[in-house]
């Protein structure tokens, strides 16, 4: 979690620092953060199994976008990212590791299940839930990376801010697909035990909101150009884009983690008693 944070505090130095450590240091600490917390809840078999899916689903699904549109549109990747093997960035893949396992954590406790089977309505539930959360953190960061930092360009632009509605709904079918696998996983292997303290559950919350809280971060950063462009040519205004993906960090991302917090403690005050 400290080198997590470290990583969003260093996007304030990213005209010092090296891109690719930045990029590193915002997906490597979530990734391994989701194994040893997950070993924790789900035994090293069942995290791996999260893991192992999580990273085929993103690969298939951005593989398949690159080279016929479908799910997410038609975009390609730039140097940014990283190393890349057959176009797709190594760390991209990795990314949604961590903020997945957050999101499945989160979805948890805000639908009240902690503790108990992955069975009946839970078992389409919970993955529902938990791809909307994930869901919301590309939403807050999608078009910063691609329109302003090109990490990758989308090919015929789009109406948010240069990115194509059809991202989102790429976006929420991979992360339904592979969580629906993982609940289904989960309903085969029965409910997980209840490890440690609440602050065991309390992690997976703050690591999402440090996210959030990174995103609005960048307020501070001077932008330059002013005015940046999406592969059509569209200008459309730097500051927009950034406001933009701070409210969403803040009403949507920090309401989120806002709520998952609350019931964590409501459900805490109910044990009690």
């Amino acid at each position: 979690m400290a080198f997590y944070l470290q990583g969003r505090i260093c996007q304030l130095y990213a005209d010092r620092l090296p891109t690719l450590l930045v990029v590193v240091l915002h997906v490597l600490p979530p990734a391994v953060f989701a194994i040893v917390h997950g070993s924790l809840l789900y035994r090293l078999k069942g995290v791996l199994f999260f893991a192992l899916t999580c990273l085929c689903t993103a690969t298939v699904t951005e593989s398949l976008s690159l080279r016929i549109g479908f799910p997410f549109g038609h975009y390609h990747f730039t140097r940014v990212m990283g190393p890349q093997v057959l176009g797709l960035p190594f760390l991209l893949v990795l990314a949604y590791l961590g903020i997945g396992y957050c999101s499945w954590i989160l979805g948890i406790l805000i639908l009240g299940i902690r503790g108990r089977p992955v069975v009946g309505y839970r078992t389409f539930a919970l993955p529902m839930v938990a791809s909307f959360i994930m869901l919301a953190w590309d939403l807050s960061m999608e078009a910063d990376w691609s329109t302003v930092d090109r990490a990758w360009i989308w090919r015929d632009g789009g109406l948010y801010f240069g990115v194509p509605l059809s991202n989102f709904f790429g976006w929420y079918l991979t992360a339904y697909l592979f969580f629906q696998a993982f609940a289904l996983y989960c309903r085969a292997h029965g409910a997980q035990s209840i490890p440690l303290s609440s602050h065991f559950w309390r992690m997976p919350i703050l690591m999402y909101g440090i996210c959030a809280a990174g995103n609005l971060l960048i307020l501070r950063l001077p932008m330059a150009p002013p005015i940046v462009s999406d592969a059509t040519g569209r200008g459309w205004v730097t500051m927009d884009i950034i406001i933009a993906d701070g409210l969403i960090s803040l009403f949507v991302m920090g309401s989120i983690a806002a709520i998952a917090w609350a019931k964590l403690r409501k459900s805490e005050a109910a044990s009690i008693q």
